[in-house]
């Protein structure tokens, strides 16, 4: 439907959520306040505006008023935008005919204790949402090609898994990993806690990547440059200890960059052969019979973790210090295991496995924070003394001390690659990803996704999980021939545009570039410089606008026209 020379009728519907809304906002009462509001031609309230039914409602209302605009008054954007811009597409609308105004987060919610204001506040709100409705025009949207490869950073479980699930549904696949061989940290591993044959479970994994012709293997690999956007991506590779270079286009990144154990600095690490680590201790439960010569073993939790460095917990400290300790007492059934704990975090089932250490006659002593676990050496005999809050100060003289390290992020290599990416990496430099609850594999950038510990610390079951759950959101993109952008994106006024760069430097998504022209003036050739949004990069932020120092770059949908109307709306006293 044209409507971009018709006079504005709106149609507004509000919401009573239930009680989230109108428990506190007078609903019925703002309902008749925006029919007396200019260009309103139908208003009326819903108990939840976004069931079925009421779509249906909306759709229907929109043909009986020849609405030409839809305002719903409801809860968030965030989750329901997208499901009434669908609507009025499908009632004939252009979907940036739509408006949505927050009123639970924004009135209800904060006024919860102030109804008369949460009410009045309402108001406001909506005056404002139909003086900007009044000054909407149709966008439009663009079609871009898809290539349907993916590439995959990474050649650890996570991204091995997540290569194969991609392949097993036809798409070819680049795997990239930095070192000589596939496996990641799951090559230090020998059993999980219930028992599965973890190196067994390796071979077969790297067996299946070699042999699956649709996975292409990039060992002893470096990125160089990433470019492109969701769909188009190109990435300049060198491998084979950089004596081979080659441009690889794909539709879709799959970050899968893993992490890496913590090396202690406490305890003497690395100075006394009888001080290692849970991964060579394992190490030697499994390839070795040292244990059969050990009386005693105590084992440190938490070492290098949960401090100002660290302040997380990396989940599987816990489970490998009770798993090896079952190990060694199968093996020795008379050696003496300490475990030195402050919290003891066996994760979802694994809680058996600790009463399980229990009656195996692991014990398990706690100390405080304040207070860790000391080590003396004398006269070659290892001395920990550690102060448990119910027992004192008690000293223990061990064969060997294992110290329980966590995980930590690659931090050097996480930088370099976040700034490829332009993603995000948390305090910790992990991968931050878009929404913990809402978006939890996908990156703020469009068809870029992460899995395993590149994104935190977690086990093998949780990354390979994470990984099918990555490949399934690449696969919506790969899956399609072209992709439909948003038509809600930044646009310069090339004539205002003095090509200062300032619009480029400010935006997140890489979605500017400084474009030479050539002019001639009386028969002189000069060059400039004007500012380019690629639209499928963009995303409307505005942060370009608001930083542009000649007011050159616009928002659709939020251009001066719009922004100026609610301004003086609000300035209107209801």
């Amino acid at each position: 439907m044209d409507v971009s020379d018709q006079p504005p009728r709106i149609g507004i519907f509000i919401c009573h959520c239930g009680i989230n809304i109108g428990g506190v906002v007078d609903v019925p009462n703002v309902v008749e306040y925006v029919k007396t509001l200019p260009d309103v031609v139908y208003a009326e309230h819903n108990l939840y505006t976004c069931s079925a039914d009421t779509q249906t409602n909306i759709k229907e209302k929109i043909e009986e008023n020849q609405l030409n605009r839809v305002i719903v008054a409801s809860c968030t954007p965030r989750t329901h935008e997208s499901l009434f811009q669908a609507t009025i597409r499908e009632a004939g609308l252009n979907k940036y005919l739509f408006e949505m105004v927050n009123i639970r987060d924004q009135c209800s919610w904060v006024h919860m204790h102030e109804p008369e204001k949460a009410t009045a506040k309402s108001k406001d709100l909506l005056r404002m949402s139909v003086a900007k409705a009044s000054q909407l025009i149709p966008l439009q949207e663009q079609e871009i090609t898809v290539i349907n490869k993916g590439l995959i950073i990474g050649g650890g479980v996570s991204g091995m898994s997540a290569a194969l699930n991609l392949a097993s549904q036809g798409y070819e696949v680049f795997l990239i990993e930095k070192e000589g061989s596939l496996g990641g940290l799951a090559k230090n591993i020998y059993r999980t806690l219930e028992n599965d044959d973890i190196q067994e479970y390796i071979e077969n994994l790297i067996k299946k990547v070699k042999d699956n012709q649709l996975i292409h293997i990039f060992k002893n690999a470096q990125i160089n440059t990433i470019s492109g956007y969701i769909g188009n991506f190109s990435t300049n590779v060198s491998y084979g200890n950089n004596s081979k270079s080659v441009d690889l286009e794909h539709g879709i990144i799959i970050v899968a960059t893993g992490a890496k154990e913590y090396q202690p600095k406490e305890y003497n690490f690395g100075q006394d052969q009888r001080i290692i680590s849970q991964t060579e201790f394992e190490k030697d439960l499994f390839t070795t019979d040292k244990i059969k010569g050990l009386n005693s073993i105590v084992m440190i939790q938490c070492v290098g973790s949960r401090n100002e460095d660290h302040p997380y917990c990396s989940r599987i400290c816990c489970s490998e210090a009770i798993k090896n300790a079952l190990k060694a007492k199968e093996i020795n059934p008379n050696i003496e295991i300490v475990i030195l704990y402050r919290d003891i975090r066996t994760y979802g089932f694994k809680e058996k496995y600790y009463n399980l250490a229990r009656d195996n006659k692991v014990i398990f002593l706690r100390f405080d924070e304040s207070k860790p676990p000391e080590l003396n050496i004398k006269n070659k005999k290892l001395t920990i003394t550690v102060n448990n809050p119910d027992l004192g100060d008690l000293e223990i003289n061990p064969d060997l001390l294992v110290l329980s390290t966590g995980l930590v992020a690659p931090i050097k290599e996480n930088e370099e690659l976040a700034k490829m990416l332009k993603v995000p990496l948390n305090e910790d430099k992990f991968f931050l990803e878009a929404h913990v609850k809402l978006r939890p594999i996908d990156f703020a950038t469009d068809g870029i996704y992460l899995c395993g510990c590149a994104h935190s610390p977690k086990d093998l079951r949780e990354s390979i999980a994470q990984s099918n759950g990555a490949a399934a959101q690449a696969v919506k993109i790969l899956s399609t021939e072209k992709l439909v952008t948003s038509g809600l994106v930044a646009v310069v006024i090339e004539e205002n545009c003095i090509g200062c760069g300032s619009c480029m430097e400010v935006c997140q998504f890489n979605a500017i570039e400084l474009i030479e022209e050539e002019r001639v003036f009386e028969d002189i050739t000069f060059t400039i410089k004007k500012s380019h949004v690629n639209p499928a990069l963009c995303k409307g932020c505005g942060t370009c606008s608001a930083q542009c120092p000649n007011s050159t770059i616009l928002i659709k949908h939020f251009g001066f026209e719009q922004i100026n109307a609610m301004i003086s709306a609000l300035l209107i006293q209801g």
